[in-house]
Order: C-alpha cells, then sequence, then structure tokens
C-alpha cells in the first residue's frame, strides 16, 4: 500500500514538474549591466549612443507601447472614441500580472483603460481594449504586428498583447532597443500621448466607495527632470527594462534599456543616458556620440 502511495505521489510530482517546463525553459536574456541599449532624437531619430542596440530581448511590459499606438491610431481614424464604453469580457478579467481587477461585465470607456494600461501597466486593461476593437487577442496581435513592419521594426514579433512571460505552447513577444526606440519615436507623434504616460497616480473605479489607487511603475517621472514617460517592463527571464522619454528646452530624447539585470541599474543607467543625450543636443555642444558613456 505504501509503494502505491509513494508511486502515485512521484508521478503528480512528475505531472507538475512538465506542467511548469515550458516556462523554466524558457532562455534568460538579461546580462549585467543590461542586453543592449540605445539613445536617439526624437525629432531626428539620429543615433545618440548605442551599445549592443540589435541585441533580441523580450520587452515585457513595454509590450504595451504598440497596444497604446493601435488604439490611438484607431481614435485617430474614427473607428474608435475616447469616450466609446468597452464591456469587459470573461478573458479579460482572468489576466494574471500588473492590473486593474477588471470584472466580467464592467463598462468603462476606452481613455479610462488606457490611463489603466499606462499608469497601472495593467494587463486586463490591454486584453479588454485588444478584444473590444478586432473582436480577439490574436486579431488584434496580428494588427500590432502588422503596424511595427509599418514603423520599420524589423526585429520585433509580438505574440501577446501585454508582455506577460509565455505560458504552455506560446512563444514570447521579441524586440530590440532600435525597434523599440522607433517606436517610441512613432507613438510620440500622437498629440496626447504624454498625458498617459506622464501620469504618476491616478485613481480608478471611481464611482466605487474605495477606488483603486493606480500608481506608475516609471520612477524616472519623479527621479529625473522632464522625464515624462513612457514604459517600464519585467519578468524574470526578460530582466528589467524600461523605454523612456525627457525634453529639455525645445529637444526631446528618447532612451531604451532592454534586459537589465536590476531595476536600480536599469533606471541608473536610462537616467544617465537621457541626461547625456540632452545635454548633446543642447545648444553650443559639439559631443560625439562615442563620448556618451556606458
Amino acid at each position: 500500500m505504501k509503494q502505491n502511495i509513494t508511486l502515485i505521489a512521484a508521478l503528480v510530482f512528475l505531472l507538475l514538474a512538465c506542467a511548469a517546463a515550458p516556462a523554466s525553459s524558457l532562455e534568460i536574456v538579461s546580462k549585467e549591466p543590461y542586453t543592449g541599449a540605445i539613445v536617439i532624437d526624437a525629432a531626428t531619430g539620429d543615433v545618440l549612443f548605442e551599445d549592443n542596440a540589435d541585441a533580441r530581448a523580450y520587452p515585457a511590459s513595454v509590450t504595451k507601447l504598440m497596444v497604446l499606438l493601435v488604439i490611438l491610431d484607431a481614435v485617430d481614424a474614427g473607428h474608435l472614441a475616447l469616450d466609446e464604453p468597452v464591456r469587459v469580457t470573461a478573458k479579460s478579467s482572468t489576466i494574471g500580472g500588473s492590473q486593474v481587477y477588471l470584472k466580467d461585465n464592467e463598462v468603462f470607456p476606452v481613455e479610462e483603460l488606457l490611463y489603466a494600461l499606462m499608469v497601472q501597466s495593467a494587463n486586463d486593461a490591454a486584453v479588454a481594449l485588444a478584444i473590444h476593437y478586432m473582436g480577439s487577442k490574436d486579431a488584434f496581435v496580428d494588427l500590432m504586428n502588422r503596424r511595427a513592419q509599418r514603423i520599420g521594426m524589423k526585429d520585433t514579433v509580438f505574440h501577446s498583447v501585454h508582455g506577460l512571460p509565455p505560458g504552455r505552447g506560446q512563444l514570447p513577444d521579441v524586440s530590440t532597443p532600435r525597434d523599440i526606440a522607433a517606436l517610441c519615436r512613432e507613438i510620440l507623434k500622437k498629440p496626447d500621448v504624454l498625458k498617459y504616460t506622464s501620469t504618476r497616480r491616478r485613481p480608478f473605479r471611481t464611482e466605487a466607495a474605495e477606488p483603486f489607487l493606480m500608481e506608475n511603475h516609471n520612477r524616472l517621472l519623479k527621479t529625473m527632470e522632464g522625464c515624462d514617460g513612457l514604459k517600464t517592463g519585467f519578468f524574470w527571464a526578460a530582466g528589467f527594462s524600461i523605454a523612456a522619454t525627457a525634453a529639455d528646452r525645445d529637444n526631446r530624447a528618447i532612451a531604451v534599456v532592454l534586459g537589465a539585470k536590476s531595476e536600480k541599474v536599469r533606471d541608473r543607467k536610462a537616467k544617465e543616458m537621457l541626461a547625456e543625450g540632452l545635454d548633446r543636443l543642447g545648444p553650443g555642444s559639439s559631443r560625439s556620440s562615442s563620448q556618451l558613456s556606458h
């Protein structure tokens, strides 16, 4: 009897181990101090600094910048309105990770979900917007990839609308610092985009007795003067990533750091790169890109 129980326990353990295998076998791409980085002039796209800028990495929640771009494209084209109601489906209310805890059948305007997407990095908001606009996550992801091709993001493939680590039978989102910088430059052409990316705190579900307080994960918004976006990302195999932008007078720089080993290193490097990039863009500066420090 004891042998049977032991055998059953061993089989259960083996099954659980097999079930966990797809996640644990995901290649770790983060490195010291990061997988790759780039700084560009937002106005011209000129590269101010690059270090392994074509290294492929997992963007994690930085993926949501493409979701934001696609939705704002739809608004500009008249296919969606910011005050248009979005009814939450069961598929949107069962997403893990960072979220605003959407419930099946709740209704929120598109714009409120955009704030949730950017401030809270809400995975459930990303799914709700995708399903509302295109009918399914897969159809929306296809739109994301087509938009990436139009921007020239040649080393990018999206497989999700949120950037979470892939589940069983799924593939991770893949991009490069250079491609993400191109995405940032494209999204900054949208007149109102910074109101979503620069918001540090905002209540969600304001009609509730205790509204949910959303907090932006981008610490550069409060530690760096002039920083007003854009998006952070993290999961264990991806490391810590950020697509950041800051302005000084008439100049704006974009810095992308993918696959840092820690949040502290990611933020420090991005802040240094933005500051030095803006310094180079300032009046009277003649510094070359090679003079930007690592």
